[in-house]
């Protein structure tokens, strides 16, 4: 049983043991970069970094590599603020969505609770108010999603010609 795995707490945090010894990190000067670690087992030279009984676990040898977004000379990564006003986009369609399913769920309840009807109605408007108020917000971050887009091209060189508006 002591030899078993046990599986602690909801994201399984490693022990030291189980990462390697030494982390390299990027360079800051890009923005929006991450690090990438790559392990190989084919790297059991002997007296080479990562190399057997160099200290890594199982021998492995870590290489570091830099991942950077495409930007613009104006340091602004388009498709990243476009993901972002989609998510939002989605957050302000669900928030309708619940907000509007609470309304109908409040007039069902004004109906079948006479004795506190009135309480009801009030919550039924607030949530009606508030699926709209949401419904506006999606609507918002589509546009602005839309205009983001529209950024991103002209920055790339792509010409919108608005003819009719």
């Amino acid at each position: 049983m002591s030899e078993e795995k046990h599986h602690h707490g909801l994201f399984h945090h490693k022990k030291d043991e189980d990462r390697p010894s030494e982390t390299v990190y990027g360079s800051d000067d890009a923005p929006y970069s991450s690090d990438t670690t790559t392990y190989s087992e084919t790297a059991y030279s002997s007296g080479g970094p990562g190399a057997y009984g160099s200290g890594r676990p199982g021998g492995y040898a870590v290489e570091t590599t830099d991942v950077v977004t495409a930007t613009t000379e104006s340091g602004v990564d388009y498709e990243k603020e476009e993901k972002h006003h989609k998510h939002l986009e989605h957050v302000g369609e669900f928030g309708a969505a619940a907000a509007g399913a609470y309304a109908l769920y409040e007039k069902h309840k004004s109906s079948k609770d006479p004795e506190h009807a009135h309480r009801h109605k009030i919550e039924e408007e607030v949530a009606a108010a508030a699926a709209v108020g949401a419904g506006g917000f999606a609507f918002h971050e589509h546009h602005e999603k839309k205009e983001t887009k529209e950024e991103e091209e002209e920055a790339q060189g792509k010409k919108h010609h608005h003819l009719f508006g």
